[in-house]
């Protein structure tokens, strides 16, 4: 085990450690032994490269369903915009799942993998693009904003929704209002209102 760990950090493979649980259910049911490897199923962007004539961008803080992410990738697509930003840690990667789940939209559409999430939203700010937050906490409705180009749409996690730290450097956090019961839209479904939103008040030319 130890051989495997410092095999991985020479060669720059980011390690988690996970309970069993966690490793049974992306095993999927073989045999891991404890130790589970996932690869990606289609190859990452540059994140400079991704910025150059960006207008619309997608940044998620923690998304570890990937079918959630595949979801996200085939709206951001269909919205228009030029890429999805994901950590390196603690997130979904791009797997067979999260491919079958965007359904062909991640052969058109750049994933690239950030480090610290807060100093890229302030790298973002620098290069002119607005930062809006969605968080079922928000103190405006999605739909009462002036939206800005380019811009950042910040989405959060299952369960957690945007953490504490991100909401910081966030230009704007806004909520898309329920009327049941329930105080929140799954993550992928929330992404999509919101996107097609900024591209109501931003059409294709």
């Amino acid at each position: 085990m130890q051989e495997i760990i410092e095999l991985c950090r020479k060669r720059g493979i980011v390690v988690r450690f996970e309970p069993r649980e966690a490793l049974d259910r992306v095993a999927n049911g073989a045999a891991h032994q404890g130790v589970v490897a996932v690869g990606a199923a289609h190859s990452y962007a540059s994140y400079p490269a991704v910025l150059a004539g960006a207008e619309l961008i997608v940044l998620l803080d923690g998304v570890e369903d990937p079918h959630n992410l595949g979801a996200i990738l085939r709206t951001a697509h269909a919205a228009g915009a030029a890429a999805v930003l994901i950590p390196e840690r603690r997130a979904a990667g791009l797997t067979e799942a999260v491919a079958k789940a965007a359904a062909g939209a991640l052969e058109h559409i750049a994933v690239a993998r950030v480090g610290n999430i807060s100093q890229t939203l302030e790298e973002l700010k620098k290069r002119g693009f607005w930062i809006y937050g969605v968080d079922e906490r928000g103190d405006r409705l999605y739909s009462a904003i002036d939206y800005a180009r380019p811009a950042v749409f910040v989405l959060g996690g299952e369960g957690h929704g945007l953490h504490q730290q991100v909401r910081k450097h966030c230009d704007m956090v806004v909520r898309i209002p329920m009327a049941g019961a329930i105080s929140s839209l799954n993550v992928s479904v929330a992404a999509g209102v919101v996107l097609f939103e900024w591209r109501r008040r931003n059409p294709l030319a």
